[in-house]
C-alpha cells in the first residue's frame, strides 16, 4: 500500500506540472503573436526594424515570459524538482542558454543613422565677414513700378534685342498694357520664331523694327493663325512682293482672321465694281483698306458722287489711281475740291485726270496758285500755251516748282508767302 500511495502522489504531481506547462505554452504563443503584429506595424510605418533582431527579440520575450510564469506558478522547491524530473523539463535550461547567447551577441540596441546631407540652411541672422559679403552676387531684379521701358532694357533680354532691331519703345510705352506684355515675353520662345516668320514672308530686316512698333501684338499671335492668313493671301494669287509690301505697310492685317480678310476683299470688289485684278492692285497699293473701318469708305463714295458731282466710273478711276481718297477726311476732301473747282476753275474731267490734287494739302495748293496768279502764269487749260499740270503743281518740291513752273527764285516765293 505504501508503494501504491507513492505512485499515486507522483502521478498527481506529473499531471499538475503538465497542465501548468500547457498553459504557459499557450500564453507564450499569444504573446508572440502580439509581438509579431507590433513589429509588422513598425515595419509598415516610419521605423525600420532589423528582421533578425526582431526574431531574437521575439524569442527572448517568449522565453523571458516562460521563466517568469514558471517562477510565479511554482514557488515551492518540491515543484521545481518535479518539473526538472518531468519529461518536458529539459526545454527550460536550453532556452536559458539561448537567452544568454542572445544578450551577449547584441548587448546594445541599434541606432538609426542620421542623414549627412540633411544639413540645416544658414540662418539669415548669422553674421558674415566683409570678404564673404563681397563675394555674394545677386541678380538685379526688375523694378516693380516704372513709367518708362528704358528702365528695364538692361535687365530684359527681349527689350534689349528689340531695341537693336529698331523697335521704338518710346511709342510702345504710351499704349496701354503693351509694356507689361513685352516684359513677359521670352525672346527665344516667343519673339525669335515670329521674326523668322516675317523674314520668310518677305519683310526686310530694316523694316522689322517699324513693323513691330506699329503692331507689337504680332509677338503674341498664334503661329498657326499667322501662317493661315498668309496662305489665304497666296491662295488669292497675291504675289510674294505684294504680300511683303502689304505686311510692311499694314502690319495689323496679320491680326485679322481669314474670314474678315475675305469679307473686306469682297466689299471693295462689290462697292467699286472692280474685277479681281484691280481689287488686288487696290489693296496692294493701299493695304490699310483691309485694316481700317468701312464706314468712312462708304461715306466718301457717297460724297464723291452726290456732293462733288462725279460719276460712278469717274470715282472708280480716281480711287484706283489714288486709293487714299477712300479714307480721306470728308471735310478735307470737300474743301480741296471747292478751292480747285470753284476758285481755280478746274473742271471735273481735269480733276479725274489728275486725282492727286485731291490728296494734297490745301495750304500748298493755295500758296502756289496765288504765286502763279501773281506772276501771270496760272494757266491750267491743256489747249493753252504755258500749261501748268495739276500733278506738278502739288507734287514738286519748292525749288523745282520755282525753277520749272513759276520761273522765279525760291527767295521770291518765300517773300510772297509772308504776304499771305
Amino acid at each position: 500500500m505504501g508503494s501504491l500511495g507513492v505512485q499515486l502522489c507522483h502521478r498527481c504531481c506529473f499531471l499538475r506540472v503538465r497542465t501548468l506547462l500547457t498553459a504557459f505554452q499557450r500564453d507564450r504563443t499569444l504573446r508572440s503573436r502580439s509581438l509579431r503584429v507590433s513589429l509588422a506595424r513598425a515595419q509598415g510605418g516610419l521605423l525600420s526594424v532589423n528582421p533578425h533582431r526582431a526574431v531574437r527579440l521575439e524569442r527572448w520575450r517568449g522565453d523571458h515570459l516562460s521563466v517568469l510564469s514558471s517562477r510565479r506558478a511554482s514557488p515551492q522547491p518540491a515543484d521545481e524538482t518535479a518539473v526538472a524530473a518531468s519529461p518536458g523539463s529539459h526545454l527550460l535550461p536550453y532556452e536559458n542558454c539561448h537567452l544568454e547567447d542572445t544578450v551577449r551577441s547584441d548587448p546594445t540596441p541599434e541606432r538609426p543613422l542620421v542623414e549627412l546631407d540633411a544639413v540645416p540652411p544658414p540662418s539669415p541672422f548669422e553674421e558674415i565677414t566683409d570678404e564673404d559679403a563681397s563675394q555674394i552676387s545677386v541678380d538685379p531684379g526688375l523694378s516693380p513700378v516704372s513709367v518708362s521701358l528704358r528702365d528695364y532694357v538692361n535687365q530684359s533680354e527681349t527689350l534689349r534685342r528689340l531695341v537693336l532691331l529698331g523697335v521704338d519703345l518710346s511709342k510702345l510705352e504710351r499704349r496701354p498694357n503693351v509694356g507689361n506684355m513685352l516684359l513677359r515675353l521670352d525672346f527665344e520662345k516667343d519673339v525669335q520664331e515670329r521674326l523668322l516668320f516675317l523674314r520668310d514672308v518677305g519683310v526686310e530686316e530694316m523694316h522689322l523694327g517699324p513693323v513691330l512698333t506699329i503692331n507689337p501684338f504680332i509677338l503674341t499671335e498664334n503661329m498657326k493663325n499667322l501662317q493661315a492668313r498668309v496662305s489665304y493671301l497666296r491662295l488669292k494669287r497675291f504675289s510674294a512682293d505684294a504680300i511683303a509690301r502689304m505686311v510692311s505697310k499694314a502690319p495689323h492685317l496679320l491680326n485679322f482672321s481669314v474670314e474678315r480678310l475675305d469679307n473686306r476683299l469682297s466689299f471693295f470688289q462689290k462697292q467699286l465694281e472692280l474685277n479681281v485684278q484691280k481689287t488686288q492692285d487696290l489693296v496692294t497699293r493701299f493695304p490699310r483698306l483691309l485694316c481700317g473701318k468701312l464706314d468712312p469708305v462708304k461715306e466718301n463714295l457717297k460724297v464723291c458722287e452726290m456732293d462733288l458731282g462725279f460719276r460712278k466710273n469717274e470715282v472708280q478711276h480716281m480711287v484706283t489711281r489714288v486709293p487714299k481718297l477712300l479714307t480721306t477726311n470728308k471735310k478735307k476732301l470737300t474743301g480741296i475740291f471747292d478751292y480747285v473747282h470753284n476758285t481755280m476753275g478746274i473742271p471735273h474731267s481735269l480733276i479725274v485726270r489728275f486725282p492727286q490734287v485731291l490728296n494734297a494739302r490745301l495750304l500748298r495748293i493755295r500758296e502756289r496758285h496765288l504765286f502763279l496768279k501773281h506772276l501771270g502764269r496760272d494757266q491750267f487749260d491743256l489747249a493753252e500755251p504755258n500749261y501748268v499740270s495739276l500733278d506738278q503743281l502739288v507734287s514738286l518740291p519748292d525749288h523745282l516748282f520755282c525753277a520749272t513752273i513759276a520761273l522765279a527764285s525760291l527767295e521770291d516765293f518765300d517773300v510772297f508767302q509772308k504776304t499771305l
